[in-house]
């Protein structure tokens, strides 16, 4: 669900001039309906998505403040966090064809 959301925002901040890089935003997308429909491929596709997105929204902070402020941080690395997990990585394993 944190995946959507996040997509959301991002195609929100490229609706309104920010720049966002696409792929990622396709790749996140991606990878969250893969997740929702149980598919290995999907998350490891939200997992490099959503590295990248945190790179681009951490460079994007701390060197043009603009665009992505403190709270759009914070969800990209609570996204990697929560994907990343032990715990999401073991279920990941067992139940994902």
């Amino acid at each position: 669900m944190l995946s959507y959301l996040n997509v959301a925002f991002a195609l929100l901040a490229l609706l309104t001039g920010f720049s966002v890089l696409i792929l990622v935003v396709v790749a996140e997308g991606l990878g969250a309906y893969g997740i929702a429909n149980e598919r290995r491929a999907g998350y490891r596709l939200c997992g490099a998505g959503a590295v990248v997105a945190l790179a681009v929204s951490v460079f994007d902070f701390l060197w043009w403040h603009h665009g992505i402020s403190v709270i759009g941080v914070l969800f990209a690395v609570v996204l990697v966090a929560l994907l990343f997990h032990p715990q999401s990585r073991e279920y990941q394993k067992i139940w994902f064809r």
